[in-house]
């Protein structure tokens, strides 16, 4: 079987079915960019756990892939979303150090590496506390719509959900975020916290 970069998402989970070692080309195409999300939710601790995990599970559930999306991105951010909700009480309490000391451990470790070092400030701090106050559901839609820069209708396949859910659950998140920050846009403040 070929492993031809061309081919998109889709024809490659049904090559994979019958040739596992095409699963490596979604792997290469994806995991970097996953990892640097869970990276920034969860901490480098644990990210190449949650992503090996993440590509584990995909790989077993091949045979479940709707073949008629193209792109499975969203179905690898869903199943990891999955694995980072058992980790969402260590995020929380990341984000409200965060937002008490201003020293971005995650932005530090794995990013530095990969990308320019990202400086701790008054404004990642507050984006902080005001990402700590989130519900764990709103946080990942806001999230998943920030720093994996996933439509509305990838972030509704990747959690299951409808997308006047995802809407609704971002027009909270963005409403609380803006209270948190004094009635400020989250995006004049860095929503890209943690991004290099």
């Amino acid at each position: 079987m070929s492993t031809d970069p061309d081919l998109d998402d889709a024809e490659v989970i049904r090559r994979a079915r019958h040739d596992p070692t095409v699963f490596a080309l979604l792997f290469h195409r994806h995991a970097r960019s996953l990892h640097r999300y869970v990276t920034r939710r969860l901490g480098d601790s644990v990210a190449d756990d949650i992503v090996a995990d993440t590509f584990t599970a995909a790989f077993r559930r091949l045979h479940r892939y709707d073949t008629g999306h193209p792109d499975a991105r969203p179905w690898l951010y869903g199943i990891a979303a999955n694995l980072i909700g058992k980790h969402r009480r260590a995020e929380a309490r990341a984000y409200l150090a965060l937002a008490r000391t201003g020293a971005d451990e995650v932005v530090e470790s794995y990013a530095d590496r990969v990308e320019a070092r990202v400086t701790a400030s008054a404004a990642q701090r507050q984006l902080a506390g005001a990402l700590a106050v989130l519900r764990p559901k709103e946080r990942e839609v806001l999230l998943m719509t920030a720093w994996a820069d996933l439509s509305y209708e990838e972030v509704a396949r990747a959690l299951g959900i409808p997308i006047g859910a995802v809407r609704s659950r971002l027009h909270r998140a963005r409403r609380k975020a803006r209270e948190a920050l004094n009635e400020v846009d989250p995006s004049e403040v860095g929503m890209e916290l943690g991004r290099g």
